[in-house]
């Protein structure tokens, strides 16, 4: 059903991993939003004007701040979908976090105002709000059209990936659940006789800002950094572990500059005895193959190891075993010895995540403690790494 609405207004509607038709989805996007909005704010006025509701109205301004939103949207795509300059030479891709802040400052302020007046008619308690059949028919037709902008939104986040779509779809189905909730009042005022209109216009507004601290925690997020997509990272693995030559992966790097705009970076190993032109070629053809699935920028660095030395395989598996002896959460990558006349030297990258129960010093003297019980002859040299969570993160292998 989606892909026939978009199809008769966007060009390409499929080919979403171009940045233009990211954007046409985006906009249109929020060019619906804008328009459902305003007729739901103009009908639940009307509403509350003749019912003298002041949870409807505040039902009615949820949605003309739904509408400014709608605004905000529109306009963080169309910025986001500029070209990098001098200024920017990564893009303006996070445009879209910022309009998302935006849209959460704008819903939690009206949702801080409806609290104030619903606040003053339970303390100033007025007469009972009076139901028309208007009214009821508005605030369901309401109910239904939010609950198929949710469904709308949501399929429009999961298509292109947006977590701006997909706080505007939550928007939508709190909204839902708001004017339920205004609906039943009605209801119970008009069979009751008790006015419980200014606390259902709190249970609103509590929604209001619910919805707008959530979205605003969403979209500051990607902005400060957040931990890469698991599945994307599992992608990456996978592609570059089916790579002729290259037999691990570390040391992965995500930077994000909006969606659809983020570099990435990572360690290839390969066998140190290979043809070194040979390897290079596989390099930079995986690295454009990356770049045009993802569309993003690729560096990759090319780590030589020794897969078929014995001696070195069989101390790598022996202190890798040490390391699930200290702390499962342990690993080690870039590992290599140098072998001298009375002493070896072995040197890597240990791997300290943050689920790692010890402290980088007292895990770094474990391992040492540990190499010197294999081998007193060996003189480790240890590097610790670790695991970037704002921007990447490294892979265990």
């Amino acid at each position: 059903m989606l892909d026939l609405v978009l199809s008769k207004f966007i060009k390409n509607y499929d080919d979403i991993k171009n940045p233009q038709v990211r954007s046409a989805c985006g906009n249109f996007s929020g060019v619906v939003g804008i328009i459902l909005n305003l007729i739901l704010f103009s009908a639940k006025l009307l509403s509350g004007i003749l019912t003298a509701s002041i949870s409807v109205t505040a039902d009615a301004f949820n949605n003309l701040s739904d509408a400014g939103s709608s605004v905000v949207t529109f306009l963080g795509f169309k910025l986001a979908n500029r070209p990098a300059d001098e200024e920017h030479p990564y893009g303006h891709g996070r445009y879209e976090y910022v309009a998302g802040l935006g849209i959460s400052c704008a819903i939690i302020l009206v949702g801080v105002e409806l609290l104030k007046s619903s606040i003053e008619k339970i303390i100033n308690p007025e007469e009972s709000t009076a139901i028309t059949l208007l009214s009821v028919c508005i605030l369901i037709g309401s109910i239904c059209v939010k609950l198929w902008m949710f469904f709308f939104n949501r399929a429009m986040s999961k298509k292109i990936s947006s977590s701006a779509l997909k706080a505007t779809a939550m928007d939508s189905l709190t909204d839902c659940i708001a004017t339920s909730v205004v609906l039943i009042g009605l209801g119970i005022s008009a069979v009751t006789g008790v006015n419980i209109d200014g606390w259902l216009g709190c249970a609103v507004a509590g929604f209001i800002l619910y919805t707008g601290i959530s979205t605003f925690k969403e979209s500051l997020s990607p902005l400060l950094g957040n931990t890469p997509d698991p599945e994307f990272i599992d992608e990456i693995r996978e592609i570059v572990l089916s790579t002729e030559l290259i037999t691990g992966i570390h040391d992965l790097l995500i930077h994000d500059y909006g969606p659809g705009r983020c570099i990435i970076s990572f360690h290839a190993e390969v066998p140190y005895d290979v043809d070194i032109l040979k390897a290079h070629d596989v390099i930079d053809r995986l690295e454009r193959k990356i770049q045009e699935k993802y569309n993003c920028v690729v560096t990759i660095h090319m780590d030589p190891i020794a897969v078929s030395d014995e001696y070195t395989i069989e101390l790598k598996e022996k202190i890798n075993e040490s390391l699930d002896s200290i702390d499962s959460a342990l690993s080690l990558h870039d590992f290599r010895i140098v072998k001298g006349e009375e002493h070896q030297r072995v040197l890597f990258d240990l791997v300290v995540p943050p689920e790692c129960k010890l402290k980088e010093t007292d895990a770094l003297n474990a391992v040492k403690e540990k190499i010197a019980q294999i081998d007193e002859k060996l003189i480790p040299i240890i590097h610790i790494d670790k695991i970037c969570l704002e921007c990447g993160g490294n892979i265990k292998l």
